[in-house]
């Protein structure tokens, strides 16, 4: 017989109040983190100890500041606490978590938590900031006037009323600690018999009385969605019952806070007292942070040192973990030399496997430090403000604007940095179009596209120009798009942009390093088994079929052309060839035979069979079958195409965009068959049509795999197929036009 679970008990609480930071105190590490049933929504448990040893298990529930639900987040707060969320229990108490310096809309929540009738505990936290603000509360008298709940003065940040809350915790679960409810104006009550009694003339199934009241109060509460019933039928017994409310001279939508309000400042009627206090210090910060051009100009300067820090920074941990994989390798790969498959398969497969995703998590960790600070410090809200108008038009909010300017490092962080946008459809929104910002991955595309072809043409000035102009082009695009996705698909409805300003503070290390080991982790532990299975698979596509009739034809092949080429004959290029096996060293001979090889084997490999077969698809872009391979094979990761395209042309995989060899074969490279036989393949018009098919397609299988994990696979493939069709158009749009005008 198994043990019965612990007590639930759940963590409210408004935004800013200071609830994540209580949760960690009161958890520590004992903590977990996953997702609600159905929805991304991030569920956060721990374990719990309380005064007499016993256990109990808290949820952190997403701040709202009233149960009347807008978004997404809290919804799972009202379904959580009324037991209609599938695999979770109806809390056996809670925990509200008030700004004591905002006692009187703090307190509007715990108002509404007491007509569930659960246990209450009330932490009126901050207390620290409120006695730097000359506030003196009196929570003893609160208590009284609640019907005896308790009421803890604390300051999580400080560790001040920790072991008074665990034992509030258990005397509410002892006790059943209820609140006492407010004493409603009669047509509240008249209007939910009216209601009641309406759905049991219909037949439809009857609603504890707290849910009425949402029904009644709200005005697209979702707890309609549960009423199983004619939606004609309720509609008209709800608008009944919100005409008894009118009758009495109230606005339905408004009389709850309307009488919730009178009630709490009844209770705080000198429970509370304020000496004069002059301007505090986020006041004072505020005139210079939220002023519209010098505020403006100070964000844009902070979010430049947090984008330059992701992108620099990152670049050196980067570098020990790629160096550490190259060693990895070096060290393995003699293991397996007489298997050449298995050998392939440890090294270019899982090893890199590995490797392709654990190389992002610097880049993982150093933006969410950064993004802990700002949301820890309380200047992101600022920030969100200062940049709403910006973005209001298309849809989107002021929150958008960090992940989506940080994707120009990385969007697989970026991706998961739009946790803090918490309008869900907003959020799905911009990790839409983050993969549109050209992160640092196609800078190696760039660079070896203006730099081979483009600035021997136009010069440096004009190639730095159009380097820039290559990462505006995702911008360009991405803001119609998130106008288009909210306006016709998200359909999302204009609403005010309502954002509690909380007090500037120094953020709690403890905080901050437990956000980026969380995030870090998640990522390592979600998003990377889907880029390691991705790299795998296109692994085995480029691998097979490996047979060594492939080696040997394309050695007779080499073979020949080299006698050819030097004057020798066959005969003496082989017998070179196996002095050198006996002899060892590096043989140049023996080098570019191998090359050669390698290029054979990704020609006739499943991917080189299926990129010749698409070719004609990317032919009206003026892609050859080397580049459309490149593109296929750089699915998992977009600079990957500068080493395919190093083998495709028998130089190896060991080549970067600075490669002086691979630049002039490109360069050389010329069509042999066809309308453009013998012309050269790299013309102007094709380097720029490849640039903006990077800037634009969606060649990345880590922050696809991202994609999925934060907003679900249909999104991503959305995403996938809509970034490729349009980079495709661009592609075959530029190559067409600047053919047409001859360049």
């Amino acid at each position: 017989m198994s043990a019965a679970p612990p007590p639930l008990v759940a963590l409210v609480g408004n935004p800013n109040t200071g609830k994540t930071t209580l949760f960690n105190a009161l958890t520590g590490l004992r903590q977990r983190v996953g997702n609600y049933p159905g929805v991304t929504v991030a569920k956060k448990s721990g374990v719990l100890s309380l005064p007499d040893s016993s256990r109990v298990e808290l949820l952190d529930l997403p701040g709202l500041y009233s149960l009347a639900a807008a978004s997404l987040d809290e919804r799972v707060v009202i379904d959580t606490l009324c037991g209609h969320l599938s695999g979770t229990a109806v809390p056996d108490a809670i925990v509200c978590i008030a700004d004591c310096t905002n006692l009187l809309r703090n307190l509007f929540l715990a108002s509404q938590l007491a007509e569930l009738g659960i246990p209450l505990v009330i932490v009126l936290n901050q207390a620290d900031i409120a006695r730097k603000q000359g506030l003196s509360i009196d929570t003893a008298q609160i208590s009284s006037r609640l019907g005896g709940i308790p009421v803890i003065l604390a300051s999580a940040w400080h560790g001040e009323g920790i072991l008074q809350v665990r034992a509030a915790i258990q005397t509410a679960l002892e006790r059943k600690t209820l609140m006492a409810r407010l004493d409603w104006h009669e047509c509240v009550p008249a209007a939910i018999t009216i209601l009641r009694e309406g759905m049991q003339r219909e037949n439809i199934a009857p609603l504890p009385d707290p849910e009425l009241q949402r029904l009644v109060f709200d005005a697209a509460s979702p707890i309609l969605d549960r009423v199983h019933g004619d939606s004609a039928v309720v509609e008209r017994l709800v608008k009944a019952a919100r005409e008894r409310i009118r009758q009495a001279g109230f606005n339905p939508f408004a009389v709850e806070a309307l009488l919730h309000y009178e009630r709490i400042k009844k209770v705080l009627a000198g429970a509370v007292s304020e000496s004069a206090n002059a301007h505090t210090l986020t006041q004072r910060l505020d005139k210079f942070l939220l002023h519209r051009v010098l505020g403006t100009l100070l964000f844009f300067a902070s979010m430049a040192g947090v984008f330059a820090s992701v992108f620099w920074l990152a670049a050196i941990p980067q570098g020990w973990i790629e160096d550490g994989f190259s060693w990895l390798i070096e060290t393995v790969s003699p293991w397996f030399e007489n298997q050449p498959m298995l050998q392939s398969l440890v090294t270019d497969g899982i090893i890199n496997g590995v490797g392709s995703f654990l190389v992002f998590l610097p880049q993982i960790l150093i933006l969410f430090f950064f993004l802990a600070l700002l949301e820890g410090s309380g200047y992101m809200a600022r920030a969100a403000f200062l940049m709403d108008k910006l973005f209001s038009w298309c849809g989107l909010n002021g929150k958008s604007f960090v992940p989506m300017l940080s994707g120009y490092a990385c969007a697989i962080p970026s991706i998961m940095g739009t946790r803090t946008i918490e309008d869900p459809k907003a959020r799905l929104a911009t990790i839409f179009i983050i993969p549109f910002m050209s992160c640092s991955a196609r800078l190696p595309v760039y660079a070896l596209m203006i730099t081979a072809f483009l600035v021997p043409q136009i010069g440096e000035i004009k190639g730095a120009l159009v380097m820039v102009a290559m990462y505006l082009v995702g911008l360009v695009v991405a803001i119609p798009t998130a106008w288009f996705l909210t306006r016709f698909i998200l359909k999302t409805r204009a609403q005010p942009f309502v954002l509690e300003m909380p007090r500037y503070q120094i953020p709690k290390p403890r905080d901050v390093l437990w956000q980026m080991w969380e995030s870090g982790f998640e990522f390592v532990k979600r998003a990377g088994t889907i880029i390691f299975a991705i790299t795998i698979i296109v692994w085995a596509l480029l691998y097979f079929p490996h047979g060594e009739e492939i080696a040997e034809a394309e050695k007779t092949a080499f073979v020949a052309e080299y006698a050819k080429e030097n004057n020798l004959s066959s005969s003496a290029v082989l017998d070179a060839l196996d002095a050198e096996k006996i002899e060892g060293g590096d043989n140049p001979i023996a080098t570019a035979l191998d090359h050669h090889v390698q290029g054979a084997y990704i020609e006739q490999s499943y991917l080189g069979r299926f990129g010749k077969f698409v070719q004609p698809v990317f032919a009206p872009a003026g892609f050859d079958w080397k580049i459309t391979v490149g593109v296929l094979a750089s699915f998992p990761a977009r600079e990957v195409i500068i080493s395919t395209l190093g083998i495709t042309y028998s130089l190896g995989g060991d080549v970067d965009e600075d490669n002086e060899d691979l630049r002039s074969a490109m360069a050389k490279s010329t069509w042999n068959s066809g309308p453009h036989a013998g012309q050269p393949i790299f013309t102007i018009p094709v380097v720029i049509a490849i640039m903006a098919f990077f800037a634009l397609c969606s060649q990345c299988g880590a922050t696809l795999a991202t994609m999925t994990k934060e907003a679900g696979w249909r999104w991503a493939a959305a995403s996938f197929i809509y970034m490729t069709t349009l980079a495709w158009l661009a592609a075959v749009a530029c190559y067409k036009f600047g053919t047409a005008i001859g360049l």
